[in-house]
């Protein structure tokens, strides 16, 4: 498990590049550069990272379920996941 301090930084950057993200386009069609200098590090969507809904996990992380494969083998192998199920041949 993630600390929950992490956790709550990558929601606070999710929150911070929503509220900024008209403000950055304007910015960028202008090509007003100082003025993109001045908004929050945090307000650019490259500093976001994909983290496990459910764990936080940041490594391992699998977009078509926004979940880190532990939790996916994990849920897969129990039936959690819909149309999921282990291979065998």
């Amino acid at each position: 498990m993630a600390k929950e301090s992490m956790k709550a930084r990558e929601v606070k950057r999710q929150k911070t590049v929503a509220k900024y993200a008209a403000k950055r386009k304007a910015l960028k069609e202008a090509g007003d550069w100082e003025g993109l200098q001045k908004l929050p590090k945090n307000a650019s969507p490259v500093r976001l990272h994909n983290r496990c809904k459910l764990t936080g996990r940041p490594r391992g992380y699998m977009r078509t379920f926004g979940i880190s494969r532990v939790t996916f083998r994990e849920m897969a192998n129990s039936g959690l996941i819909p149309g999921v199920r282990k291979a065998s041949w």
